[in-house]
């Protein structure tokens, strides 16, 4: 009877990247210690298919293309035999001989035939170097379809774990700090407390101050490092310039208000669900900063990843404006909300009338609403005939310069100074892409990344490893830095019921 041969687990693991792995982080090379990375050379195919992106994506194919021409360049033979890695380990790039007729090999044409697929011939390559290197050997990829065909295959599979990161804010609601009625009565008086077991509480982060004798009294504050709390900055109604008074409805909006308004924050993330007032909160409170006198920032710039959710509806009409348009139209929604347009003057007689209507619509009469149809009409008449309709007033604010709305995709390169830059729907870049977004913000600017982490439409990040999730965790505790969570929806209750049930 033939002795069973076993085969030894060496203490260095094998992984095998996936081109995913390489786009969403080009230092993933270094990431793995002393253990030896393996690329095979379908994934440098994959990887030179995007390296003339105008993108992101481009610009991470390249910064791996020129890591890998810098690792191998001297002695082009080590692809094969692998290099050392600054940070230990080896590189190794997997040219798998398909022929061979391993058992692996086998099992492997015996389910997914098709090595026309890049995904097939990757396992193959991950496949090769499980048979020829000491296990364990783990095939890294965010394709989940490529870790479930892995798996069935018997093959170890992960996700890229370096830049995943938890949720640290509280789900339901905020840290509540308790003090005694005296320390309770100076923070009222005085507008700040000093407490010294707050050491668990980070530099920034939002509380509620509780009276020891009477628990329903609660105060919000901001703690400003070493046991200091402090009354938030932000009052009661914010009045935009121009628009509309705008009342916090809730201690996490206060909040929002509170960090945006602070000049000393120049890096803010906020987190909410649907419906929760992200997106006006943000702008109102930002357009209400530059109404100032002394504001330090010149306008506002409000900008989103093109992501696109559901299915593609293809190439759209128009220049870059147009194409654009749909994208932005959230916060040309929000600007109509916050900054209305004006009645229409009107001379004379008719402007005595227009005056003289009640504020609430039902008390309108029936003179009063022909005439204000008779308005609507000579209106459309004067557009019919080539008279320019009225600007709303926040394209007189583009037209100047102070609004700018755009999408990100052209941001690289740039540098912004003294601008209030609002960042949506930052859940769907990828934590080296909000680095280079951050890293555009020149001195005097403020930086506000907004988004939901569990509405995520990028392939290549999920609810741990985005790019809002991983900013929020790496400046925590940061001077320059403050973290809001919005709880609560405020747009509707239907609203409300779909994000907490669907």
């Amino acid at each position: 009877m033939a002795k069973k041969t076993t085969r030894k687990i060496s203490s260095i693991k094998s992984f095998v990247l996936d081109s995913n792995i390489l786009l969403h982080d080009p230092e993933s090379l270094f990431q793995f210690q002393n253990n030896n990375v393996h690329i095979p050379v379908e994934v440098l195919e994959e990887i030179d298919n995007f390296k003339t992106e105008q993108t992101e994506r481009g610009a991470n194919a390249r910064r791996v293309n020129r890591t890998l021409d810098g690792l191998f360049a001297q002695d082009p033979k080590k692809m094969r035999s692998g290099v050392e890695l600054p940070g230990g380990g080896r590189l190794f790039v997997v040219i798998n001989p398909m022929e061979a007729r391993s058992p692996s090999m086998i099992r492997l044409q015996a389910q997914f035939p098709d090595f026309n697929k890049m995904d097939n011939r990757i396992l193959a390559s991950a496949l090769y170097v499980n048979d020829t290197q000491p296990p364990p050997t783990v095939l890294v990829t965010k394709d989940i379809a490529l870790r479930i065909k892995a798996l069935s295959l018997g093959l170890r599979a992960e996700d890229y774990l370096t830049d995943k990161k938890n949720i640290i804010t509280p789900e339901n609601k905020y840290r509540e700090v308790m003090i005694p009625e005296p320390l309770f009565g100076r923070f009222h008086n005085e507008g700040r407390v000093t407490v010294d077991y707050a050491d668990a509480v980070d530099v920034n982060e939002y509380v509620l101050l509780v009276n020891e004798a009477n628990p329903n009294h609660r105060a919000p504050c901001r703690h400003h490092g070493r046991g200091e709390f402090r009354k938030l900055i932000a009052p009661p109604f914010i009045q935009i310039p121009k628009g509309i008074v705008l009342k916090p409805r809730s201690y996490e909006q206060a909040f929002l208000m509170d960090a945006i308004l602070d000049v000393n924050i120049p890096l803010v993330t906020v987190m909410g669900k649907a419906g929760t007032g992200k997106t006006i909160v943000s702008i109102g409170a930002a357009l209400a900063l530059l109404g100032r006198d002394d504001s330090p920032y010149d306008g506002l710039t409000i900008s989103r990843p093109v992501v696109v959710m559901g299915k593609d509806i293809g190439a759209l009409p128009g220049g870059i404006a147009e194409k654009l348009d749909p994208f932005l139209r959230p916060y040309y929604d929000a600007l109509s909300v916050l900054l209305p347009s004006k009645r229409p003057n009107i001379s004379g007689h008719e402007h005595q009338q227009a005056q003289a209507l009640p504020a609430n619509p039902d008390q309108w009469t029936r003179k009063d609403r022909k005439h204000l149809r008779k308005e609507k009409q000579k209106q459309q008449q004067n557009g019919q005939n080539g008279t320019t309709p009225p600007l709303k007033p926040w394209e007189v604010l583009q037209r100047l310069g102070i609004l700018e709305i755009e999408a990100l995709q052209f941001i690289r390169g740039r540098s912004i100074p003294r601008r209030i830059f609002l960042l949506d729907e930052a859940q769907q870049l990828t934590p080296h892409e909000a680095k280079t977004v951050i890293t555009r913000m020149s001195e005097g600017s403020k930086i506000i990344l907004m988004g939901d982490p569990q509405q995520i439409d990028n392939p290549f990040v999920d609810a741990q490893s985005n790019g809002l999730v991983y900013t929020q965790n790496k400046t925590r505790n940061q001077s320059l830095a403050a973290s809001v969570k919005l709880m609560k929806g405020e747009r509707s209750p239907l609203a409300e019921m779909a994000a907490n049930l669907l």
